[in-house]
């Protein structure tokens, strides 16, 4: 519960360097989530050091300071952030592609162009389960 009496509402990090595309999933997923950005996986470590876990994780693959791979491998090693499920967003659709995110901790894997409905749905399954 809030202050105000209200529902806390969960959060969700979105990792993304392409600004556009963080706007639309911003504005999306803000219409049920509470939303955080960044813009690079060393930008999302940072808003970590210095907040709760969120509830949920999307992130592109390739960003600039830090990919979306070396970012899930490190907060899958961290206690902190260990549970916090990761969803890759990624342009890189190949089979090797795809291995390589589950490997590195991903809930789930979403090609580039992607529909706004399915993220949407992927993340309502994941977090209301």
């Amino acid at each position: 519960m809030t202050a105000t009496g209200g529902v806390r509402r969960k959060t969700i990090l979105v990792v993304e360097d392409d600004e556009a595309v963080r706007t639309l999933l911003a504005r999306a997923l803000g219409v049920q989530y509470e939303v955080v950005t960044a813009c690079d996986g060393q930008e999302a470590l940072d808003i970590l050091q210095s907040s709760h876990a969120p509830a949920l994780i999307i992130t592109d693959v390739m960003m600039p300071k830090m990919n979306g791979y070396a970012l899930s491998r490190l907060l899958k090693a961290d206690r902190r952030w260990n549970n916090v499920p990761i969803v890759f967003l990624t342009a890189r659709a190949s089979a090797k592609d795809v291995v390589l995110g589950i490997s590195a901790g991903a809930r789930h894997y979403i090609s580039k162009p992607f529909s706004v409905r399915d993220v949407l749905e992927k993340v309502g399954r994941i977090l209301n389960a």
